[in-house]
């Protein structure tokens, strides 16, 4: 009777893991969308500000641009952030780094950082309406 039991209970467990695998492979293309996608030469392929901020900054800015005080470190908030209302600023940020944040030069063009520049400059309650122009960001390199 015991080994009906065991045999039973394998059985079940067995099921059960081949349901979970099932639904874990079901659901590997939704959750490589989200990861971020570089090209052959580690630069981002992404060309709208909307997609480079989810795949390069909300990752410590948050999604709402929130930012963040504890854990691993100090990301200051770009939601609703008065030192975006100059363009300067963030290109200069991006470009070349401060403190944890590291530079994006290598790993962005200048149409990319205009293009993010551009999105959290616009977005997240910030009302900066200027255009960020890639030459904007040529200058500052």
């Amino acid at each position: 009777m015991d080994r009906l039991n065991i045999a039973n209970r394998s059985v079940i467990c067995l099921l059960q893991n081949m349901i979970l695998v099932g639904i874990s492979l079901f659901s590997l293309p939704a959750l490589s969308a989200e990861l971020p996608h570089f090209s052959s030469g580690k630069t981002f392929i992404y060309k709208d500000g909307e997609s480079l901020y989810k795949a390069t900054c909300q990752g410590c800015h948050m999604s709402k641009g929130e930012g963040a005080s504890t854990g691993a470190g100090m990301y200051p908030a770009l939601a609703n952030n008065p030192k975006l209302a100059g363009a300067a600023y963030p290109i200069y940020i991006i470009l070349h780094g401060r403190n944890g944040m590291p530079s994006f030069a290598k790993s962005m063009n200048d149409d990319q950082i205009a293009a993010v520049v551009g999105y959290i400059r616009t977005h997240m309650g910030n009302h900066y309406p200027d255009q960020v122009k890639p030459e904007d960001v040529k200058n500052s390199r």
